[in-house]
């Protein structure tokens, strides 16, 4: 079992520690993340969502009934912050210019290295979008990635609503699916000249405090069958419990799936070895890739805040929160994991990386 931090000790390991508790996200993160949720409750721009809570302790109930409270006075009325009623002002990630879109269709129409038909490839990020700070330069960085390698599949998690607009008119050879709407969620990516869409399904998960869900497609590649599941599973530690209940949901849900079909699951689970040993392991019949492929250093740590400084987390937290999961169709041999690697490692001229995780991108080879 790999370890969870590193080895220091004395007061900077109880700081560590208290920071992998909060799924490395400090005070400043969860503020973004109950921002997101007001917004998407109220209606409102996240800026005005900001200025609520903060008058408010942070406390989300308190918050909102201040918003909500019909005003007596008009001069009280104009002491609200105004919402827009134009585009979002806090982003704009679709104003790049016609040459950005064009030259980033070429490039990924022009990777043809995959349209054999021996091998698959996708691509697993959390995004990070609920950070505002350098999104559209970190969006762009994302796209150059993606642009670069163009998987057949990306599992995207923490996108939000200007990041999903961006990536349609960037990312156009791929059709987008994605778990919600509003506030924050998941998205798969299909690359149109070759995954074929057959249904689609979010599953939500029933006692989430954080809108989180199992988004679910049906798929066709080379004429093999495929499952394709995504989530961002409950985070920070003090919801381990939600956590592993959200794991079992995954796991039973692959487990539904046709014995024809190839199931893959791929996300930020958040997830701590001992969860999983918790909750009996992994099915014999579910692989985790990571441990498939023999385990391999190099892409061990999907959330390292020693390699990656986004957060600004002083202590040093080394986990494994993005995982993928992967069941072989009863016909064994039809495709096989065949290597891993992360993304996202250069930082961009902004001085920060793409997300404050590292992508991961998985080859598989297709047997014909």
């Amino acid at each position: 079992m790999e370890q969870e931090r590193g080895p220091e000790g004395g007061a900077e390991a109880e700081a560590e520690a208290e920071a992998a508790g909060d799924e490395g996200e400090p005070e400043a993160k969860k503020r973004r993340l109950l921002c997101v949720e007001f917004a998407s409750v109220a209606s409102c721009d996240p800026a005005v969502a900001q200025c609520y809570l903060a008058e408010n302790d942070w406390e989300m109930e308190r918050a909102l009934n201040s918003y909500f409270e019909p005003l007596a006075e008009e001069s009280a009325a104009e002491s609200r912050p105004d919402t827009p009623s134009g585009p979002k002002t806090y982003v704009d990630l679709t104003s790049e210019d016609a040459t950005d879109s064009t030259s980033s269709k070429s490039s990924t129409s022009e990777n043809t290295q995959q349209e054999d038909g021996s091998m698959f490839s996708f691509i697993t990020w959390n995004i990070d979008g609920l950070d505002l700070n350098n999104l559209q330069e970190r969006a762009r960085g994302v796209c150059s990635y993606l642009a670069l390698y163009s998987p057949d599949v990306i599992f995207l998690q923490e996108v939000i609503p200007p990041y999903y607009s961006y990536l349609k008119k960037r990312a156009s050879n791929y059709e987008m699916i994605t778990g919600c709407k509003e506030g924050y969620f998941t998205a798969i990516m299909l690359k149109k000249s070759r995954v074929k869409l057959k249904s689609q399904e979010v599953i939500p998960f029933p006692s989430t405090k954080m809108m989180r869900n199992l988004l679910c497609v049906h798929v066709s590649v080379s004429e093999n069958e495929l499952y394709l599941m995504t989530s961002h599973l409950e985070s920070t530690r003090g919801h381990a419990e939600e956590r592993m209940n959200q794991l079992k949901m995954v796991l039973k849900k692959i487990q539904e799936a046709p014995e024809s079909a190839t199931v893959i699951f791929a996300g930020d689970t958040n997830l701590r070895d001992l969860e999983v040993t918790k909750c009996g392991g992994l099915p014999n019949n579910i692989l985790d890739v990571w441990e498939f492929l023999g385990k391999p250093k190099h892409c061990q740590y999907t959330w390292d805040t020693q390699m990656n400084s986004n957060l600004g987390i002083s202590a040093t937290c080394k986990l494994r929160f993005d995982r993928i999961f992967f069941r072989a169709a009863a016909e064994e041999g039809h495709i096989i994991p065949r290597s891993l690697d992360l993304l996202g490692l250069e930082k961009l001229d902004c001085g920060r990386f793409p997300s404050d995780h590292w992508g991961l991108l998985c080859n598989l080879d297709i047997i014909l």
